[in-house]
This record gives structure tokens, sequence and C-alpha cells, in this order.
């Protein structure tokens, strides 16, 4: 899906070889300021490399329109954006920048698929960090796009629903034969569910794990 040669940004990456395989899990660990973020943003066209080619299904990305890659490839970061209106405008504020809707019926169900107790009708800005961040999965998940993209899904979560919340993502992401890339701060989260696993530091690839 994603071909990586010779890839740089400024002095924060350097990728001689990276792929990400479609219908695949993709994970990505290593130290602080290592460069991950960086290469979602790259994936996710928010910045352009410094040189190098970043290819997406073959072709050169800097030659796709933005708007429609990011349909096809959704990025959510550590800190997502929640709007002063209901859990349920939060939902749908997404879908309608996308050019897409659903009832109510699919909106409980991916709260559900996210752990999330809470009304459409709440208010998102009375949530916890967590509450919002479950949210904002959801909101992803809604998207329906062919690569999902993670920045520390779990962050803002504790042990028990990180558990519960990667394990649903990643339920989702094969059940829908989705592609996916994660950011991790945990090597044993990497481990359970990555087919494969980057270590990336100080911006190079230190090893790469293939386990599926």
């Amino acid at each position: 899906m994603f071909k990586a040669e010779k890839l740089k940004y400024n002095a924060i990456l350097s990728l001689d070889d990276f792929v990400v395989e479609k219908g695949k899990i993709t994970c990505l660990v290593g130290k602080s300021g290592g460069g991950k973020t960086t290469l979602l943003r790259l994936l996710n066209k928010m910045i352009s490399p410094t040189s190098g080619t970043l290819y997406y299904e073959n072709e050169d990305l800097e030659s796709l329109d933005s708007i429609y890659h990011r349909r096809d490839v959704v990025l959510l970061s550590q800190k997502p954006f929640i709007f002063n209106q209901t859990v349920q405008d939060n939902l749908e504020k997404a879908l309608k920048f996308h050019g897409k809707s659903v009832d109510e019926d699919k909106l409980h169900q991916v709260l559900k698929e996210v752990k999330l107790d809470k009304k459409l009708s709440d208010n998102a800005k009375t949530l916890s960090g967590g509450e919002a961040q479950r949210l904002a999965l959801a909101r992803v998940l809604l998207l329906d796009a062919k690569c999902i993209l993670l920045d520390e899904p779990s962050s803002a979560l504790d042990d028990d629903t990180e558990q519960l919340v990667v394990q649903s993502i990643v339920d989702y992401v094969k059940n829908h034969r989705k592609t996916m890339v994660m950011v991790t701060h945990s090597k044993a989260v990497a481990k359970q569910h990555g087919d494969v696993i980057y270590t990336i530091e100080q911006g190079i690839i230190k090893e790469c794990e293939r386990r599926a």
C-alpha cells in the first residue's frame, strides 16, 4: 500500500526502505522524538518529504489530491479536536467532511465498539480525556477508510481500557480487511497485534520484525 524509497524529512527522518503492506497491521515503536509521528504525517500527506519518494498504491503520493487521499488514509492524532457539541454532532461532522452519512443505529454501534458508554445527546466537552480519545476513535471507524493511522491511540486510557479499545480497533481492521499503521509506546501491544513491527529511533529504522 505504501512504499518509501530513500525518504527524508529535514533532519528528523531518513528511511531507505519502508513498506506498509495492504491488509496488515504495522506498528511503529521506539523512543519519543524518534520520528514516528512525522512518518504518520507523511503517510497522511500533511507534510511532504524533503527528498526521496513515497508511493501510495504504486503512485507517487505527491501527485495525488490531498483531500481525496485523506479520505482513503485517515489519521488520528494523540490530541484529537473535539467540538463543543453533542457526541452525535462530533461523529457526524467527520462524516459530512468525507461526504458520507449513517443512521443512528450505526452511531450507537460504533460507540459500543470503542467502549464509550455515552448518549448521542451528551455534550462531548464534558468527556474525560480517555472518553474523548474513544469518541475520536469512533469517528475514525465511521469513515470506513482503506487505511487507518493511529498515533498513540490509547495514550489517555488506563491499562484495562487500553486493552479493550486496542483489541476492538484490531478486530475492526481485521474483520473489514483494512490496513493500519499504529504508533504505540507499548512493545507488548505491538507484539500482540502487529504483523510488522518497525523500531524507529533518531529518525532511522533500527529493526524490522515481520510476524505474519
